[in-house]
């Protein structure tokens, strides 16, 4: 309708030329990089992502409308049938004019998942128009998932080699609506240009002198902080990605790798012609098998011949085995929690149940000045704050974080933190409905943003910062909700009193989820 409005009004959208955008090398920083990445171990010896101020003028991170921008070619995700309903797909299909469905109903007709289909531009000021088809994501089928995902990027660059254009605006392919987590999906598309970018300088075939990624307001946040890792614009942010960079980065294409799927070499003269003629084929492994070492002993081989080739059996679900050691790992933690003497951490009272907000969900009051993290016994804490919460999180419930008044002596250490963070169940997050830091400080601010970013993104949506106790007042009623003295003290000393009014304000989170 808006689009509609601007064509009777004779008001064209602006045209953005690619050298009116600014290279990804000519940017600067929006987060400032904290000094404790330089006292931090990484498990690379070298950036495995080096700086490269020539790749960083090949890309530019661009928030905006695709179909504005003058490149020779664009991507366009959408589904099998191109009927997708997206904000991306529904301006292209209304900017490119009617033609455009036409030929991909009668002409095109499909897409498979992960393929690419051209068409030519019609009202765009494009060439080409990449169509492609992202994938469906569920845990269960996660690899699959990326394998689609990295072929679908991989193959709009391959073509856009192909067809000789020297410009491409790439829109995130991958969509929440498929359920796709976009912060995976970030991962796959940076590394997957950043590798292309990287073979393409090597073989001295410079095509594609400019890559685009377009981005919309609910991805631009991620591809801001992501974007430094695999494109780093000076050497100390190519030594900060090491410790933000995944253990995995695929393979040389940046295609998905999975260990446990590598193929196992087996030293059997039984299958000698077979290894002579696949002799030429360029297995990814790079495994000599002439290398004794990687030889697997074999019975009697005459047996072998009688008994014939028997079938492989399939091996055991790595993800379903860690899921089985995971939970009982943790329901040993809570048997001993029920067991044990907890008493010197449950006297501290740093964490402990105040009431019910105003839906009837458990309120967690958690208070920062109080948790020593260097003279706890930490084994104990988790033991006490599996006994405290285990029947507090079957269903909904809230967590209060008060950091007033903290010092360095209260922070916990970040392995400290995720090894809790991976020692809880799913129904940890899940029931979680908000999570209040009251009195939040800047470092605060930027520790939590760094946690849920790389560490828990799963409740980083959940996370919200206020300014003062009164604020909680909306979800919490004051008679349930029971605080130290020197909190209320300290909040009285820098908002005063009454600065709040529940009645006309409310904050994040406060409502129930809906079923």
């Amino acid at each position: 309708m808006v689009q509609a409005m601007e064509e009777l009004n004779g008001i064209l959208p602006k045209l953005i030329k690619v050298n009116e955008l600014k290279k990804w090398g000519q940017t600067h920083p929006i987060v400032q990089q904290s000094h404790y990445y330089k006292s931090v171990e990484t498990g690379y010896k070298s950036s495995p992502l080096p700086y490269n101020p020539t790749l960083n003028t090949r890309v530019i991170l661009w928030e905006g409308d695709i179909t504005c921008l003058c490149v020779d070619a664009i991507v366009h995700p959408t589904n099998e049938n191109f009927t997708e309903k997206n904000s991306v797909s529904d301006k292209i299909h209304y900017r490119a004019g009617p033609q455009l469905k036409q030929v991909l109903r009668d002409e095109v007709e499909e897409c498979r998942t992960g393929d690419i289909q051209i068409t030519e531009g019609f009202n765009l000021p494009v060439k080409y128009i990449l169509h492609t088809v992202g994938p469906k994501y569920n845990t269960k089928y996660k690899t699959a998932a990326e394998i689609t995902l990295h072929s679908c990027y991989k193959n709009v660059l391959m073509k856009s080699f192909d067809l000789k254009v020297k410009s491409v605006g790439i829109s995130v392919i991958n969509s929440i609506h498929k359920n796709y987590p976009p912060d995976e999906g970030a991962h796959i598309a940076l590394r997957t240009v950043r590798r292309f970018l990287e073979k393409q300088e090597v073989s001295g075939r410079i095509r594609l002198e400019t890559v685009v990624l377009v981005v919309e307001s609910c991805d631009a946040a991620i591809y801001e902080v992501l974007m430094p890792l695999y494109f780093p614009r000076n050497k100390e942010e190519e030594r900060c990605a090491l410790v933000q960079l995944p253990s995995n980065l695929g393979g040389p294409d940046g295609e998905p790798i999975y260990s446990d799927r590598q193929i196992r070499i087996i030293d059997n003269p039984q299958h000698f012609i077979h290894r002579q003629e696949s002799a030429v084929l360029d297995l990814s492994s790079h495994i000599d098998i002439t290398d004794t070492s990687f030889t697997q002993m074999q019975g009697d081989l005459d047996q072998q011949r009688l008994l014939g080739e028997r079938p492989v059996l399939p091996s055991i679900d790595l993800q379903f085995s860690r899921e089985v050691h995971d939970r009982e790992r943790y329901e040993r933690l809570l048997r001993r929690a029920r067991t044990e003497d907890l008493s010197e951490v449950s006297g501290i009272g740093c964490l402990y149940q105040s009431g019910h907000d105003r839906y009837g969900r458990p309120v967690i009051v958690f208070v920062g000045k109080w948790f020593r993290f260097k003279e706890i016994n930490l084994e104990k804490a988790l033991l006490y704050l599996i006994y405290l919460l285990d029947p507090l999180v079957k269903g909904d419930y809230i967590l209060l974080y008060f950091h007033t008044l903290t010092s360095s002596s209260n922070y916990p250490a970040y392995s400290w933190l995720r090894e809790v963070y991976n020692i809880l169940p799913y129904k940890y997050k899940k029931n979680l409905k908000a999570c209040y830091i009251v009195h939040p400080t800047f470092w605060t601010k930027m520790m939590t943003w760094w946690f849920t970013t790389f560490m828990a993104p799963a409740i980083k949506q959940k996370v919200h910062s206020i300014p003062g106790v009164e604020y909680l007042y909306s979800i919490i009623s004051p008679n349930q909700l029971e605080i130290p003295a020197f909190i209320t003290e300290y909040d009285m000393t820098i908002n005063g009193i009454r600065y709040f009014s529940p009645a006309t304000t409310s904050v994040p989170g406060s409502e129930p989820s809906t079923p």
